[in-house]
């Protein structure tokens, strides 16, 4: 498995200007009046610890996906992936704000499409923000020809999506590759044959939780159907 490197610090690069713009108007408001300065540095409390991008380790295995995300599963299903009209098992993550924000890819791959789609901001946890909230869909193409789609998609107060790779571009599994500020949901979707790793409710961390098992290949490279 893919050891994913840690290129950036503890606190995410996004929050610098939210968390010192907290902290400045923490310590302004506390020169006026050390009472109410108190929920301003609660306030830039809240900040940094949304903002936190801790270092991960990848759990052993080749044929894991990793979870792009902190949060919790709220959805395994078998469904079709709207993005490629192919079968998958989808698996879902919601982060709410006192998740980690930052997004990891969940399988080693190459960057074959990125496609942004504008849409509303209802609640991240309801299976409908998959198909109406502002998204943005990431397909990805192992080296075994399949294929797995994993989508940021927008949620009730989170208004920023970010994503830092582009067609072309190679990742490996666990590697950092965007953000969403402000509570949100991350879906994946797999391969129908991907054995789950997680059901509903359960918590998961970004890059060191499994979230399922790609289907093993036969010795000609194709997938197979035994269990």
């Amino acid at each position: 498995m893919f050891k994913p490197s840690y290129p950036h610090p503890v606190l995410a690069r996004e929050g610098w200007p939210f968390i010192a713009g907290s902290l400045i108007l923490a310590l302004l408001v506390s020169f006026w009046s050390f009472g109410v300065g108190l929920i301003f540095w609660l306030l830039a409390i809240f900040v940094i610890q949304f903002f936190r991008d801790p270092q991960r380790q990848a759990p052993d295995g080749e044929r894991v996906v990793l979870s792009p995300a902190d949060g919790r599963i709220v959805s395994v299903d078998k469904t079709t992936d709207p993005y490629t009209q192919h079968e998958a098992l989808k698996i879902s993550v919601f982060m709410n704000v006192f998740n980690v924000h930052s997004n990891r890819f969940p399988v080693s791959g190459r960057v074959t499409q990125v496609q942004y789609y504008p849409g509303s901001f209802v609640n991240a946890a309801l299976d409908k923000a998959s198909v109406e909230n502002e998204r943005n869909a990431v397909h990805i193409s192992l080296d075994s020809g399949e294929h797995v789609t994993v989508v940021q998609v927008a949620g009730l107060v989170a208004r920023r999506i970010l994503c830092y790779v582009k067609p072309g571009d190679t990742r490996g599994a666990g590697e950092r590759y965007g953000f969403i500020r402000f509570g949100s949901r991350v879906d994946v979707y797999l391969p129908p044959d991907s054995r789950p790793r997680v059901a509903i409710g359960d918590k998961v961390s970004a890059t060191s939780t499994a979230l399922a098992d790609l289907p093993q290949l036969t010795s000609t490279g194709n997938q197979s159907n035994q269990p």
